[in-house]
């Protein structure tokens, strides 16, 4: 299959204007290389043969008159050109099937897989947006992952994913649009036995003397968590760090651990048994979550699909209510 714009490629080689046809589905497997890292993984994942794949990307750069893939004993990343050449065919890829999704709804149904990368203290209030979203799309699909925020960046700016659920703060991309879910709020998850779990609430200072489960220096959130701490006078030392906050929960009782949480983990993994949670006393509302998309004209059906879903899902309102419950049950 070609699509007009992407399926001509000018090139250069000797001085000499040569016009390459390049074909989409030689663009997948390039796109499949990069995610699996492996010839042989991406010919499984591309449903072909590892020589009919390596073929191709030889075509490819023979076509392109650039070399494309660094080869040793096995697949040791891409050259300056190759990142350049990959770079397209993201986006290549991605504006074939935004067409395809597009004119789907012309036909009154939308049938797309809507690519979501989300920060991980996010992951647990997706379930609100992706049921929207599949409510009101049946013959949509969702795919998600966990990542970064600066990841996220760079995945949205190569066309990699359709939308990230993140901080909307200094660090949000610019040139973006932007959907407001939630704004997070933070307590202390601990438990119950510990000797700051007798009052009502806590202190930044309090927390940081107990055994912490906290996200890896990485992740956004651990910046947000050192900043409060610091501005509190004392230093975040973790116990234990973790890049998802599922690992983070799996270690709150039979580590008999605690964290620092936002309120929308609540949601998917409420309080375990021997736990409780407490407001810290200083704590102002920490930065504002949503969704983000590229500003592109016409924009990917999936990108409105979503912030439509956004700004349906009331997580705001959710989140702040199940706070509350938590307080009151104390």
């Amino acid at each position: 299959m070609t699509i007009s714009h992407a399926s001509i490629i000018q090139t250069y080689q000797s001085g000499v204007h040569v016009k390459a046809n390049v074909q989409i589905v030689q663009l997948e497997y390039l796109v499949a290389l990069a995610r699996e890292r492996h010839f042989g993984r991406a010919a499984t994942a591309c449903h072909i043969s590892q020589p009919t794949l390596s073929v191709a990307i030889r075509r490819l750069e023979r076509d392109l008159g650039v070399p494309i893939v660094l080869r040793g004993h096995r697949f040791e990343g891409f050259t300056i050109e190759g990142a350049r050449v990959l770079s397209w065919a993201h986006r290549i890829i991605a504006e074939r099937d935004e067409l395809l999704a597009d004119v789907e709804r012309m036909r009154g149904r939308l049938n797309m897989t809507a690519r979501i990368a989300a920060i991980p203290t996010s992951v647990s209030a997706i379930p609100l947006l992706t049921s929207r979203l599949l409510a009101s799309h049946p013959a949509a699909s969702v795919r998600v992952e966990a990542l970064s925020s600066r990841e996220i960046a760079r995945r949205l700016a190569d066309f990699e994913i359709d939308a990230g659920v993140t901080y909307l703060d200094e660090e949000t991309p610019p040139g973006c649009r932007q959907t407001p879910l939630y704004q997070e709020r933070y307590v202390l998850l601990a438990p119950q036995d510990s000797d700051v779990m007798a009052a009502q609430t806590v202190t930044w200072a309090q927390a940081a003397t107990l055994p912490l489960c906290v996200l890896t220096p990485e992740m956004r959130n651990r910046r947000i968590l050192d900043a409060y701490m610091a501005a509190a006078g004392v230093l975040l030392q973790p116990v234990l760090e973790a890049d998802t906050v599922g690992a983070i929960y799996a270690h709150l009782d039979r580590a008999h651990l605690a964290t620092i949480a936002s309120h929308a983990w609540l949601y998917a993994f409420g309080v375990p048994t021997g736990l409780a949670v407490r407001p810290i006393a200083e704590s102002r509302a920490g930065p504002t979550v949503g969704v983000i998309t590229p500003a592109r004209v016409p924009e990917s059906p999936a990108a409105d699909a979503l912030h439509t879903a956004a700004a349906e899902s009331e997580m705001w309102t959710v989140f702040d209510n199940l706070l509350r419950q938590f307080r009151t049950e104390r």
